[in-house]
């Protein structure tokens, strides 16, 4: 058994000006959610043993409030702004039995959708908000027998509810 916790970045600033959009940081309200979500998974003991985060400034930012314990974490450029084939391909080659992926929108939503065996009926899971969370079982031994449709849901929240 394989657990996924699938999460996009919490809020960003876009009040500055110039900056690129891969460096552009997180605003006060993210750093609170992303600091709500951190407390939320290990309440839940929702504990990634990997985590796997786009190399963006604002997904780097989100993992940073979330607290978690010493976890080994990869940053890839191969998670920013991604679709969910590179998502799975990425996924593929991770080893963690519970992993944590921070990623991007559309990409994540449209991936947190395929991966379940049946949808799941939230309003907010539909628009998979800013520091949305999924965590959602797989029943196979390695991330390389991963498929879409394959997913059971364990649970899922946004920062808005926990605030």
């Amino acid at each position: 058994m394989k657990r996924l916790i699938l999460m996009r970045h919490a809020k960003s600033d876009w009040s500055r000006d110039g900056t690129a959009d891969i460096a552009r940081p997180l605003n006060e309200r993210g750093r609170k959610s992303a600091s709500a979500m951190g407390k939320w998974l290990r309440e839940m003991q929702y504990i990634p043993d990997e985590v796997i985060c786009s190399s963006a400034t604002r997904t780097r930012q989100t993992l940073e409030g979330l607290s978690l314990s010493e976890v080994p974490t990869s940053f890839t450029r191969d998670l920013y702004l991604a679709e969910p084939e590179e998502m799975i391909a990425v996924l593929r080659r991770t080893g963690g039995q519970t992993l944590l992926m921070l990623g991007h929108n559309s990409g994540i939503a449209t991936l947190a959708e395929a991966l379940l065996k049946a949808p799941l009926s939230d309003e907010a899971f539909s628009r998979y908000p800013t520091g949305a969370t999924l965590v959602a079982d797989f029943d196979i031994s390695e991330w390389t027998d991963l498929q879409m449709h394959s997913g059971t849901v364990i649970d899922f929240t946004v920062p808005r509810r926990l605030l």
